[in-house]
């Protein structure tokens, strides 16, 4: 059974956002995502200064099963990645909310996460595809 914790906002395409204390987004794929994937071997990361829109795909993760493109989930600018990413991409399989997040962005509208899915309904979503 996945983690999916209520303090964070999900995707359909499984990413996560956190809103933190300053107002930027912290964004990683979830806990089902990872367990789908399977073994991290590769991430490529967005470039820190670049300007993304909604559902633009910005990084791509491969696994030993597969390489998925993961999407912004709202609009704004990177403003970092995680570097440790680089050379440990496994770190989502072992702490996909934590120390495997993969970029902050500053969004251009905090409202923006009024769009996403609350942790009950990604929830009822993953429930329903694994059905």
């Amino acid at each position: 059974m996945s983690n999916t914790p209520n303090e964070l906002f999900y995707t359909k395409s499984h990413e996560w956002v956190r809103i933190e204390d300053d107002g930027t987004f912290t964004i990683g794929i979830s806990d089902h995502a990872q367990e789908l994937l399977g073994d991290i071997v590769y991430i490529e990361l967005p470039e820190v200064g670049s300007e993304l829109d909604a559902e633009q795909d910005c990084a791509v993760i491969e696994s030993v099963k597969a390489a998925s493109d993961l999407y912004t989930p709202v609009a704004g600018t990177v403003i970092a990645i995680n570097e440790e990413l680089e050379d440990s991409p496994e770190t989502i399989n072992g702490d996909a909310y934590g120390e495997g997040w993969i970029f902050k962005l500053q969004p251009f509208s905090l409202e923006s996460v009024k769009g996403l899915m609350q942790a009950e309904e990604y929830s009822a979503m993953v429930a329903e595809d694994e059905e």
